[in-house]
């Protein structure tokens, strides 16, 4: 189950963010409360205003309503395209939800909101996240470097692209 987020969030989004393990192929540290309340929940809550159908949503598991983290799916610079991603608690990992909430992205991408494509990114050392890419029907593009003032252990392998398109998805639905 998924929803908005609220104003009233930001203590779930710092719980999240503060796991050095979650964060691990993001920043490497977490991030403080105040850089929440004041940039990343404000960040959140405009894309919203934004893009009705977008953003990043808080997820839920369904038998018992935890929060378990977000999942997003961000408008980018060409109108047919949208960037998907996730952050769970490590509590929710290997269980399934980063798969199944990617693959339901995807489909409101393609079903609900007419995209033609549909991207998504990782460090190319987080070979977990580029199995849920994977697995969610997205198909490798590219290899490409990116500078970072305080880059992470891992960068010297560059970042990872993954897409799938209309044609691809309308094709696996009917196999």
């Amino acid at each position: 189950m998924m929803r908005r987020f609220t104003v009233d969030d930001v203590d779930l989004l710092t719980g999240l963010d503060s796991d050095l393990e979650v964060m691990r192929f993001l920043t490497g540290k977490a991030t403080p409360r105040d850089e929440i309340a004041n940039v990343v929940l404000p960040e959140i809550l405009a894309v919203y205003a934004e893009h009705r159908e977008l953003g990043t949503f808080a997820a839920y598991q369904k038998s018992d309503g935890v929060f378990i983290g977000w999942f997003g799916m961000q408008p980018t610079k060409e109108p047919a395209m949208v960037g998907v991603g996730y952050r769970l608690n490590r509590t929710a990992w290997g269980k399934g939800y980063a798969t199944e909430g990617t693959k339901a992205l995807i489909d409101k991408a393609f079903g609900e909101l007419g995209m033609d494509r549909v991207v998504a990114d990782t460090m190319a050392v987080n070979h977990r996240s580029r199995a849920v890419m994977r697995r969610s029907g997205l198909r490798f593009v590219r290899v490409y470097h990116e500078v970072f003032d305080d880059p992470l252990p891992g960068t010297e392998f560059g970042e990872v692209q993954y897409a799938v398109d209309r044609p691809t998805w309308e094709a696996g639905r009917c196999a």
